[in-house]
């Protein structure tokens, strides 16, 4: 049986990372007041989240620096979008739950500065 590298092991834990946020903001959005703007942002911020977890899964499977460097740029858009609506919930008060959301921006945030590092450290130039 082949031992993982810590490289490895980070990658799994961020996709797993990334996917429980995903699960979390889903479930999150269930709990959200009823009103035509909760439509509105729960359909962004479902989108913008699930996204994160998925162009991650694609950046992991990049077939070049390029193409991991492109993913990986729609990853951080996507995770600080997500924070963006999380924003939005707390300053319209559409959330009674205000630990989960904050614990939401929280890994939002958390998660658009790893991938944001990633990103400068991957950076591939056009020359």
């Amino acid at each position: 049986m082949n031992k993982m590298t810590e490289k490895e092991i980070f990658i799994e834990n961020l996709k797993k990372r990334t996917k429980k946020f995903a699960v979390d903001v889903i479930l999150f959005c269930n709990s959200l007041k009823v009103c035509k703007a909760s439509d509105v942002i729960t359909y962004q911020l479902v989108k913008s989240a699930t996204s994160t977890g998925a162009n991650y899964r694609a950046a992991c499977r990049a077939r070049s620096k390029k193409e991991f460097f492109s993913k990986i740029c729609i990853v951080v858009e996507e995770a600080d979008e997500s924070e963006y609506w999380l924003e939005l919930i707390n300053d319209t008060n559409l959330s009674n739950d205000k630990n989960e959301l904050l614990r939401l921006y929280n890994e939002a945030n958390e998660i658009t500065k790893i991938m944001t590092k990633a990103k400068n450290t991957s950076y591939v130039s056009k020359t």
